[in-house]
């Protein structure tokens, strides 16, 4: 029997490191009103349950701003601010209360669904909420009292953990209760933050309107540093929304305080969470402790991932074939970009020391990664390594990149120009380029990166 499409293998066989690395990881949710509001909730919510099945331990803060601000307002209650945060007098803490309250059962009953029809079929979800968290008051600030505007005091991380580890998912909302037995309306993002942080999460996910942070050309900034996020944030949100610039001063936050990675993505994309956390792209923006990608050099336990990426080449002529023995005797060659724990790039320098020169070889770079600079990158690190040696120039052997290489800067030479040594094992039958970059023309800012 032939498959149709094998899109669905291809996918379900990539996502699977992903699946085994997100295993037993602990995340949290920041789910804004504006996000429980849009019409693709129900599919985030279906998104979630598939994380649970896939054993991620799952905390969800919910906010609900527009829908306590459209109830107090249906109730004929003026909403009254003090440097951006709420006022909550006594009726306005009623009315907070009903409509976090509603949220809550809401949220609870979706997660429950598990009809035949529905992605949810046979999903047997326990939701959790309790009194994980202990509030105290905001106070008095600059003689304005904020009642029952409240901040955490404590924070209950083993009552939590219990709950995870059973495979519940733990929903908080933005009231909690006081030792002296009040309840005080908090921040969901003061919340999420403090529960990422406490709970040594793994990740911190938040939704906007928008698809992550983009550039001056439109295009999403896939990872910042928290660094880059507090630049960002002091220009006014530029590249992102306001709610946007709320998740990434949450992220901030975060990060400083040790979560590794925190995502943003668009609450209106279908399927966004499941792209962001199973491909190797991504499709919203992380901001990160560490990047995610780097180049070092290669190691005896890369040897699979480099087979795997330069076999279809070889496979197309492009790269002279390597056998696995060969690879292991020439490792100490190589430098690899990793990924997420993947070998998504490649390339090996031999230098001949008499000559003063170095071969740039076997450069390859995963498919999926190809519009980015990787080569370039690659290229940047061989040099940076080639000069660190003594080495004068670099060389390249090609059959289908002579224009890529020329645009780096390479020029074309001949096989006399090539190393005696090297000069003796040239394969006159694939007639390969010869091409050479003299790394005094090469600026430094552009080796080392």
């Amino acid at each position: 029997m032939k498959l149709r499409s094998t899109a669905l293998v291809k996918g379900f066989r990539q996502s699977a490191p992903y699946v085994n690395a997100h295993h037993n990881k602990t995340m949290v949710f920041l789910l804004s009103g504006e996000t429980l509001a849009d019409g693709n909730f129900t599919n985030i919510v279906n998104d979630i349950a598939l994380l649970n099945s896939l054993g991620i331990r799952l905390v969800l803060v919910y906010g609900a701003r527009p829908q306590i601000t459209d109830l107090m307002l249906r109730q004929h209650q003026e909403p009254q601010y003090h440097k951006g945060v709420r006022i909550t007098g006594s009726d306005a803490l009623e009315t907070i209360k009903q409509a976090a309250g509603q949220l809550q059962l809401d949220i609870t009953a979706r997660l429950s669904m598990s009809l035949n029809n529905t992605p949810m079929a046979g999903a047997q979800i326990n939701v959790v909420s309790g009194n994980f968290i202990i509030a105290q008051p905001l106070g008095v600030d600059d003689g304005v009292d904020y009642c029952h505007s409240g901040r955490i005091r404590r924070i209950d991380v083993e009552g939590i953990s219990s709950q995870l580890d059973q495979g519940s998912i733990v929903l908080l909302g933005p009231v909690a209760s006081s030792v002296t037995g009040e309840c005080f309306n908090l921040s969901s993002e003061e919340v999420a933050t403090q529960l990422a942080i406490r709970l040594h999460a793994d990740k911190l996910i938040g939704f906007s309107a928008e698809q992550g942070v983009t550039d001056h050309n439109g295009r999403v900034v896939s990872e910042l540093f928290p660094q880059q996020a507090e630049e960002l944030l002091a220009t006014e949100h530029g590249g992102c929304g306001a709610a946007a610039a709320g998740f990434l001063r949450c992220a901030v936050a975060a990060s400083y305080a040790g979560v590794p990675r925190c995502h943003l993505l668009s609450y209106k994309v279908d399927g966004s969470l499941i792209q962001e956390l199973f491909s190797m792209e991504g499709i919203g923006t992380q901001i990160v402790t560490e990047s995610a990608e780097k180049i070092r050099q290669a190691d005896i336990d890369d040897i699979g991932g480099i087979l795997d990426l330069i076999r279809p080449l070889e496979q197309q002529g492009s790269l002279v074939r390597r056998s696995r023995e060969q690879l292991e005797q020439e490792i100490a060659r190589f430098s690899v970009v990793e990924r997420d724990g993947r070998i998504i790039g490649c390339a090996a320098l031999y230098p001949f020391p008499d000559e003063a020169i170095g071969e740039m070889a076997c450069v390859a770079v995963h498919p999926e990664y190809r519009d980015g600079q990787r080569g370039r990158q690659l290229l940047s690190h061989i040099s940076h390594l080639a000069r660190k040696t003594g080495l004068k120039k670099i060389f390249v052997l090609t059959t289908r990149s002579v224009h890529w290489f020329r645009e780096q800067g390479f020029t074309e030479s001949d096989v006399n120009s090539l190393p005696d040594s090297k000069q003796m094992l040239y394969n006159l039958q694939r007639r390969s380029k010869v091409l050479t970059l003299n790394l005094a023309n090469r600026p430094a800012t552009q080796i080392a990166r």
